[in-house]
């Protein structure tokens, strides 16, 4: 089974970028589905992005056009650049792994979880 663990969290001014990474071990992450979900205090978890294991990228609405997903097998890592954060982009996030090619953003169909990163976009 993967396991998966994010780093490049951090405090960054609005308007600023970050790059996270999700370093992945154990199991066969060139064949896994990698997403990125964030999840604010009080709010529940929310899609962010998405990268198939045939290189398909989905984004949602709210970071489409600011943020990027990538993916490098040879490294098993997968990354989320962020660029003109904004306030309301501050929330832990996580990556997440999915066994095969997954076209859907509910969180409860990725079984495999990273801990966590903070983001924090301050004024």
């Amino acid at each position: 089974q993967v396991q998966l663990v994010e780093s490049g969290g951090g405090l960054v001014q609005a308007g600023g970028s970050l790059r996270l990474s999700c370093a992945a071990s154990g199991g066969s992450f060139s064949s896994v589905t990698m997403a990125w979900f964030r999840q604010a205090p009080g709010k529940e978890r929310e899609f962010v992005a998405r990268i198939t294991n045939n290189y398909v990228t989905n984004y949602a609405d709210y970071v489409k056009g600011r943020f990027t997903i990538s993916r490098d097998n040879a490294k098993n890592t997968v990354f989320l650049q962020m660029n003109s954060l904004k306030l309301e982009d501050t929330a832990v996030y996580y990556c997440a792994a999915r066994e095969g090619v997954v076209y859907r953003s509910s969180p409860t169909l990725y079984p495999v979880w990273g801990q966590g990163t903070q983001v924090t976009v301050s004024s």
